[in-house]
């Protein structure tokens, strides 16, 4: 299967995923939001995701998710499709802000497992099939769920994603976040259902797409890259797609070695090459270092600008 043959719901391409950009004041800084949506905007997106890993959702208050949502409504002036990661504890808390961000005009949805507590073991995952069930119960827009046993510590098998597609008529796109391989098996059993898109930075990009991926949601410090590949690849032109993989990869590595590397020194290139600087890092685990702001630095010099 190419990125070509996938269900017709629209979504195809390389999706950057916000970032939050905090003031000094500790406040979500709304001249670097908008600037980021307005870069991506510029840079030929396909569309924009916002509120999943990269964009520390965690660290975020109900308030701020609003406003991330909000303003991102605003600056897109309507011009991409708004993604939306729905995360909470509860049924009720996932639907309540599902039904904000809808409202507020996003295209789809994509549903996060309720967050394992320190010390918690997985629930069965019965458990956890019930709560998407529950979760998309009555939306009227496409919703997806992030299947990230890796990085969330619970996810659904092949065959429990294509019974909730047998229940669930508005379930038609699949976020998963794995090896090639792993989204492979996901593929050939859910993959004439909807799209399957995966993450991790873009990692094996090429290869997710020979697996039949409809794309990838990333972060945006090197989003536009990875879409001229996608587009090389979907073209037929393999020899382009291999030659800027091969160009962006180092950059890619440096940033996936971990969630803190790409918060730290992912946030930064991206704000490089957009024409600004990070203000503020809000709970870092990891503080930069000059040698990797020089690597960090090097990196966004040689991406060039975004947007």
């Amino acid at each position: 299967m190419n990125p070509s043959s996938t269900p017709s719901s629209g979504v195809a391409g390389i999706y950057p995923i916000l970032y939050a950009f905090f003031d000094r004041s500790n406040q979500l800084d709304r001249t670097a939001m908008r600037r980021q949506m307005q870069a991506i905007a510029n840079a030929g997106a396909p569309g924009v995701a916002m509120l999943g890993l990269a964009t520390e959702v965690n660290k975020l208050s109900r308030s701020e998710r609003e406003q991330v949502i909000r303003w991102a409504v605003e600056d897109s002036g309507g011009r991409l499709p708004l993604a939306v990661t729905i995360s909470g504890a509860t049924v009720d808390a996932q639907r309540d802000l599902a039904s904000f961000a809808v409202a507020q005009g996003a295209t789809w949805l994509i549903l996060q497992p309720p967050a394992l507590l320190a010390g918690e073991a997985p629930r069965p995952e019965a458990f956890y099939f019930d709560f998407f069930a529950a979760v998309m119960q009555g939306f009227d827009v496409p919703v997806g769920i992030q299947n990230a046993p890796e990085y969330l510590g619970v996810g659904l098998s092949p065959e429990s994603l294509e019974r909730l597609a047998a229940q669930c008529s508005n379930f038609r796109l699949l976020k998963g976040e794995g090896p090639s391989i792993v989204l492979a098996q996901t593929v050939a059993r859910i993959g004439h259902l909807m799209p399957v898109l995966n993450g991790r930075g873009g990692l094996e990009l090429l290869d997710n797409l020979r697996a039949g991926c409809a794309g990838m949601i990333v972060a945006p410090d090197c989003f536009d890259w990875q879409q001229r590949i996608y587009e090389a690849f979907a073209s037929g032109d393999e020899a382009r797609a291999e030659q800027l993989y091969r160009e962006v990869l180092p950059a890619i590595v440096f940033v996936m070695q971990s969630l803190d590397t790409l918060v730290c020194y992912g946030k930064r290139i991206a704000a490089w090459r957009m024409g600004f600087d990070v203000e503020y890092d809000r709970a870092a685990t990891l503080q930069p270092s000059r040698f990797g702001l020089e690597a960090a630095r090097r990196f966004a010099q040689r991406l060039g600008v975004l947007g």
